[in-house]
């Protein structure tokens, strides 16, 4: 049933209080749901699902889908969701180095801004390849390295680990990059393409963007609870004097906020 196995230690993106982020994403599940075109009765699995986006709008089609997170509580909004909705969805616990899921068992694998996040990306590919059709295809989201958004969460990222003392994490895989991305499914029989795509953020003000981030985003949640156990209260407080000035700088807009991020939707198409 599974592949590569468990792996490293996977972060726990059920943490604060993620469905705020999703529902800002929403748009960019969209956009992947479009571009994979999938059909009624076609077997689609939302790799990295969180709260359901991608699946539902795929369910919406009469595809029949699954929805495969780590995140448990994540899951649980996703169902919610569905039967909200009206749909019906499976949706099961694992993740991108071990999918639970049968070989061959999948017409249309997507992630939306989900397995960039893998600990081991040639795991992942090796993963969603084996359960994609031997005529499937795959379609991600990815973001394009830069602009203020980023910009923000490699600083909090940096500086927390420096007051951590922690070694620095290595470079992301470029899941963004053509070549990159072709180098991991190429060997497993695919084409890939890359279009590029924007997203833009916004809030009534600066710090009605950012305050919710701080206080509710998995990734804040964990690092502010790594440096209130060292002590380090002050240095959340200088992440966020930080941030505030990155957003304030690059804000696109005088009424409110916004801030544009840039994306790639990566396909993948086998056979």
């Amino acid at each position: 049933m599974t592949g590569a196995g468990a792996g490293p230690p996977r972060f726990d993106w059920g943490l604060g209080h993620y469905e705020r982020a999703a529902a800002q994403l929403a748009p960019a599940a969209g956009v992947v749901v479009e571009r994979a075109a999938p059909q009624a009765l076609e077997r689609v699995l939302d790799l990295g699902c969180g709260t359901g986006n991608a699946a539902l709008v795929a369910a919406a089609r009469g595809t029949v889908v699954t929805g495969v997170d780590p995140a448990p509580r994540l899951l649980d909004v996703a169902r919610a969701r569905a039967g909200d909705q009206g749909v019906d969805i499976g949706f099961v616990v694992g993740d991108a180095a071990a999918i639970p899921l049968p070989s061959g068992s999948v017409d249309v694998l997507l992630s939306v801004f989900g397995v960039i996040f893998a600990p081991d990306p040639v795991a992942a590919a090796a993963e969603m390849s084996r359960v994609t059709a031997p005529d499937g295809r795959i379609v991600i989201s990815a973001w394009v390295p830069g602009g203020a958004i980023g910009e923000v969460v490699r600083m909090a990222r940096e500086t927390a680990m420096a007051a951590l003392e922690a070694p620095p994490a290595p470079p992301p895989f470029a899941w963004h990059d053509h070549d990159a991305v072709s180098g991991l499914l190429a060997p497993h029989g695919f084409s890939v393409d890359v279009e590029p795509h924007a997203i833009v953020f916004s809030a009534a003000s600066v710090d009605d963007y950012l305050d919710p981030e701080f206080i509710d985003h998995p990734l804040s949640v964990a690092s502010r609870a790594m440096l209130e156990a060292r002590g380090r209260r002050d240095v959340q407080d200088e992440i966020v004097g930080r941030a505030r000035e990155i957003l304030t700088t690059a804000n696109e807009t005088l009424d409110g906020f916004a801030a544009t991020s840039s994306y790639v939707v990566v396909a993948a198409q086998r056979g």
